[in-house]
């Protein structure tokens, strides 16, 4: 035996269908924004989630002592869909094309019908001939019990060492 743990047939049915409803949760998640769906987005999210951008490179950072790109708790995200909506956003009016690319999804966690989920991201963004990417990992807690799924928080941490001229108004 090589110290893998072999778990019941059962199990890990149970956890690959899983897996396979989580990952159309997000890819769904992708799609929305990428259709500029943001009210759509917004209503995946549970009363009280969070959704934060922390310092590029660490996914560790605290919001009360570090400097987030994005820290907005659930009243927050809510304004930030109605201004993005709005002609005076002038960052995303008109609006960018994007494509929000989903990868290598995994259960982190499981406990009472909330899943913690780590997945890679790659998100294009395309305004005045000029396209900005931006890539790093996702990390999702999820309650699983709703349907649909509901996020109870999103981080995305930007593996990259710094952001380019480009901007961060869009939801990566």
């Amino acid at each position: 035996m090589n110290g893998d743990i072999a778990l019941p047939t059962a199990q890990r049915n149970d956890s690959s269908a899983l897996r396979g409803r989580i990952e159309d949760f997000l890819y769904l998640e992708a799609e929305l924004l990428d259709e500029w769906k943001i009210e759509e987005w917004f209503a995946l999210f549970a009363e009280g989630a969070t959704y934060e951008v922390p310092p590029t490179g660490t996914d560790e950072s605290d919001p009360a002592t570090s400097l987030f790109y994005i820290a907005d708790d659930y009243v927050r995200l809510r304004e930030r869909v109605v201004r993005l909506t709005k002609k005076e956003a002038h960052s995303e009016f008109p609006r960018s094309q994007q494509r929000h690319m989903v990868s290598n999804v995994r259960i982190t966690g499981l406990s009472d019908g909330v899943a913690d989920v780590s997945c890679n991201f790659v998100t294009y963004r395309a305004k005045r001939g000029v396209v900005d990417t931006y890539y790093g990992k996702h990390l999702y807690r999820l309650d699983t019990k709703a349907d649909p799924f509901r996020i109870l928080s999103k981080r995305s941490v930007l593996a990259m060492d710094m952001l380019y001229p480009g901007k961060l108004t869009i939801i990566i």
